[in-house]
């Protein structure tokens, strides 16, 4: 089958609650959100959109030769700064777009294209999304890992901050904690679906939850999974991630 043929937005807001201006932030000299562009870049992306509402961020964009799209500056989510974006551009609803994190330096190109793919592939599905195998049972613990659960064909049935699948109560057996998943933060949307889900209201588990994707699968969305065949490094939430990636970056050059 060909390659499909998909956009990428980066979404990209200067106000983080955790740390303003990490999309400005310097990683080898360079911006965090370069670093996400050019990964962006590397993949088959016909076109290449850095989505945002400040003008420093897109003024170091447009000297760097990007293309910004300047967008409204009370979104809730970066899938709303994205389905703004599609609205302007008047894509068409059976296109697809890839929305790429304004704070994942570390996403490897290849990862963009396979969840294009992922989506182009199931016609069926609204929605395309990666995740990884958790190893670390500290990460299936952590509220911060959001861990996902799919059926034997690869639809999503459940993203959580907890511990899922949870271990039976009262078992020891190391089995019942191979297969867990962390979620990869990356989707590919088909349009019109991703304007439906823009005028959807948050439902009562994404507000518990604080995972937006809930919303799609409260109203009849269909989400595909698939595992990432790439290693994805760690985003920049805060500060001491942004030390981290640096320390990863080396650890790489080494």
């Amino acid at each position: 089958m060909t390659d499909p043929v998909f956009r990428v937005v980066i979404p990209a807001r200067y106000a983080s609650t955790r740390f303003p201006g990490k999309a400005l932030a310097e990683l080898g000299g360079k911006p965090v959100i370069l670093h996400v562009h050019d990964a962006a870049l590397g993949s088959r992306a016909d076109e290449v959109i850095v989505a945002t509402d400040d003008e420093r961020i897109a003024d170091v964009c447009k000297a760097s030769g990007v293309e910004v799209a300047m967008t409204r500056a009370y979104h809730e989510s970066g899938t709303d700064r994205v389905a703004e974006v599609a609205e302007q551009r008047k894509w068409p609803a059976d296109s697809i777009v890839v929305n790429v994190q304004g704070d994942a330096p570390l996403i490897p190109s290849a990862s963009i294209d396979q969840v294009a793919k992922l989506l182009a592939d199931n016609v069926s599905a609204d929605i395309a999304t990666l995740c990884s195998a958790i190893t670390d049972p500290t990460q299936f613990q952590d509220m911060n890992v959001v861990k996902v659960v799919f059926d034997r064909t690869g639809r999503a049935l459940y993203f959580s901050r907890a511990s899922i699948p949870a271990i039976s109560h009262g078992t020891t057996d190391a089995e019942e904690t191979v297969e867990t998943w962390r979620h990869i933060g990356l989707y590919a949307y088909r349009v019109g679906s991703l304007n439906r889900l823009a005028r959807m209201l948050p439902c009562a588990l994404e507000k518990r939850e604080k995972l937006e994707q809930l919303r799609a699968l409260w109203h009849g969305m269909e989400i595909r999974v698939g595992i990432a065949t790439e290693v994805h490094g760690p985003d920049v939430d805060t500060p001491e991630d942004l030390v981290a990636v640096e320390r990863y970056f080396r650890s790489k050059s080494d």
